[in-house]
Formats: structure tokens, C-alpha cells, sequence
């Protein structure tokens, strides 16, 4: 393989993922409603946090900034992000306001609804203030969503981190992650979506949200190109286990999937960012280098794969030597 997903070391380039860190409480049975479920499993949360933590699992450098409550809930989180070797430098805690919570409801076939309990919480009052531009500065990528995007203060700390990352020449990486409930109505969603939509290097976008963002169809690739714009360095939309598809300015195509035995889908997508943010940050010549870049999304689709095959995002996010196994079995 081109890429060396071993242990990494400090050498390993930093990724520095923003944003929300939440807990997530999963039915401990499949395919009943929030209603009739009952228990729930605790489980670690948030997109931006689930990419830290896919990075330094699979051998990379990682970083998170964003703010937990000052309760439980948000020294256990942070606990976790350390005891996976992410940075937690730029972590936070506020005194005033609690943790995020997610009731997650899984149906039969593994898919997701969410309730939240956010109103508001830690993550959404971080504050420009309190953003440690130091650790940002110095990353090789930014990484972020857009539910940080929904309301202030985290939308101005959210702003200036993109700045200051895109003024010291730091590649961002954008995975929009959109979950519409969090949000006034879905044009809010939308525009505040693409507000930020032509300042990223590096997009990663669902078929779903494709379908969502451009309200037209994703198999379509003109419907797709809606979303390219000049400058982008690479456009990637995931299509569950089918694969996914890639499109730079010079090249564009497709990687299958691997079939797995689905158990739940949260996480999936930020395996698949977090490993191939790993491959981008040791060679970001794979913008330009079709083989490269297929090999890296191979491994980003092992790696989503196989964190459908466990409950929960964290604790089902693979290691190196899961995802090369799968790759093996899969040729």
C-alpha cells in the first residue's frame, strides 16, 4: 500500500476537527421507536468528535476543539477523546450549561432518527474568545460540520477558526453532516449549509444530503456538479455500502463498498472522513493522483463498513489492521 496506516507517531501530521461533542443513547434494541424502547445505551457523540477519534485509531494526529458542559457527561467525553490519544487542548467545559444529548432511534435496517436535547447546550457557546487558534494555526487540516453553524456565539468561533486555519494555509475539510431537526426550518438548513460552502479545499457529502442540498436527484452527476464550484480540490458523495464517488477538476469516478452485516450506520460516514483526512494529511498529493486517491477511498470504505458492524459511533470506529483484513477478503 502507498499509504502507511501504521501506529502513527508525533511526526504524523495534525487534523484538527471542530465542533460538537454530545452523548448519544442508543436503544439497546433495533427497530423499535424511542417510545417502546426500554433501555438505552450511553454512548460517546458528535461528528467532529467521532473524526478525532477514527484519526488517532487508525495511526493518525488529532485534535478537538469545541465545549462540553462542566457536568458527567462532559468529563467522561473528554476522558474518552484522551484515553484515544486525541489532543484536548482546545476542549472546554461551561459552567452554565450541560452537555448535548441525542436519543438516537435505530429501525430495522440500521438508519437513524434523532431527538435532541440541546437548548442550548456547552458546544453551542463557545465563543470566538475562547477558540485556541494556536492549535488551529498549526494543524495541516481543519475539519468541521455545519451544526456549528446554527446559532451564536459557536457560529462567530466557528467563522474565525475557519479564517485564521485558512490564513495560516491550513487545507479545511468540510463534512456537512446535516441533521435537520437542529434547525429552524430546512431552507435555514440549506442556507446556512452552503453559507460557508466555497471556503472548504476538501467536501464530503452523503447522497442523501446531495438529494437535500441541491433538491434534485444524486444518482444524476449534473445534479452532483451543482455542488462543484472553482477551487475545490476534491468532492466526494458516499452512497452507503455501494461505495462512493470522487470528482477533482481533473479526474472523476467511483470506488465500490464492502458488504458487511449492518448493525447500526452512526459513525460510518466519520470513519470514512477521519481515514481519509489520514491519508490526506501524509499526502495530499492524492488531489492530483487517481491511484492515490482510489486507494485511499478503498480504505475509507473498509473503514465505514466496518463501523456499521458494531453499536455505536466510537467504540465501532476500526484500526488499520480491521480495515487492510477487510480490503483482503474483499479482492
Amino acid at each position: 500500500m502507498a499509504f502507511d496506516h501504521a501506529n502513527g507517531s508525533e511526526e504524523a501530521p495534525l487534523v484538527v476537527s471542530f465542533g460538537e461533542m454530545l452523548i448519544d443513547f442508543v436503544p439497546d434494541v433495533a427497530g423499535v421507536s424511542l417510545a417502546e424502547s426500554g433501555g438505552f445505551v450511553k454512548a460517546p457523540g458528535g461528528a467532529p468528535a467521532n473524526v478525532a477519534v477514527a484519526i488517532t485509531k487508525l495511526g493518525g494526529r488529532s485534535a478537538f476543539v469545541g465545549k462540553v458542559g462542566d457536568d458527567e457527561f462532559g468529563y467522561m467525553l473528554v476522558d474518552i477523546l484522551k484515553k484515544n490519544g486525541v489532543n484536548t487542548e482546545g476542549c472546554l467545559f461551561d459552567p452554565h450549561a450541560r452537555t448535548a444529548l441525542a436519543f438516537v432511534t435505530l429501525k430495522s435496517n440500521g438508519e437513524r432518527e434523532f431527538m435532541f436535547y440541546r437548548n442550548p447546550s456547552a458546544d453551542m457557546l463557545l465563543t470566538e474568545q475562547e477558540l485556541n487558534l494556536s492549535l488551529i494555526r498549526d494543524c495541516k487540516i481543519f475539519h468541521y460540520g455545519s451544526i456549528s453553524l446554527i446559532s451564536e456565539p459557536c457560529r462567530s468561533a466557528h467563522l474565525a477558526a475557519m479564517r485564521a486555519a485558512k490564513e495560516a494555509g491550513v487545507l479545511l475539510s468540510y463534512d456537512p453532516n446535516v441533521r435537520l431537526p437542529l434547525w429552524p426550518s430546512q431552507e435555514a438548513a440549506r442556507d446556512g449549509i452552503m453559507s460557508i460552502w466555497k471556503e472548504a479545499d476538501f467536501i464530503k457529502v452523503s447522497d442523501d444530503e446531495v438529494a437535500f442540498l441541491t433538491q434534485g436527484d444524486p444518482a444524476n452527476e449534473d445534479v452532483i456538479m451543482k455542488l462543484w464550484f472553482d477551487g475545490l480540490k476534491l468532492l466526494i458523495v458516499t452512497d452507503g455500502e455501494k461505495g462512493c464517488r470522487y470528482f477533482t477538476k481533473n479526474f472523476k469516478g467511483k470506488v465500490p463498498g464492502f458488504s458487511v452485516k449492518t448493525v447500526d450506520t452512526t459513525g460510518a460516514g466519520d470513519a470514512f472522513v477521519g481515514s481519509l483526512l489520514v491519508s490526506i494529511a501524509k499526502d495530499n498529493s492524492l488531489f492530483h493522483n487517481e491511484e492515490k486517491l482510489k486507494e485511499a477511498l478503498r480504505f475509507s470504505n473498509a473503514c465505514g463498513a466496518i463501523c456499521t458492524t458494531k453499536k455505536g459511533a466510537i467504540p465501532a470506529l476500526p484500526d488499520t489492521s480491521m480495515a487492510k483484513e477487510l480490503i483482503t477478503k474483499g479482492k
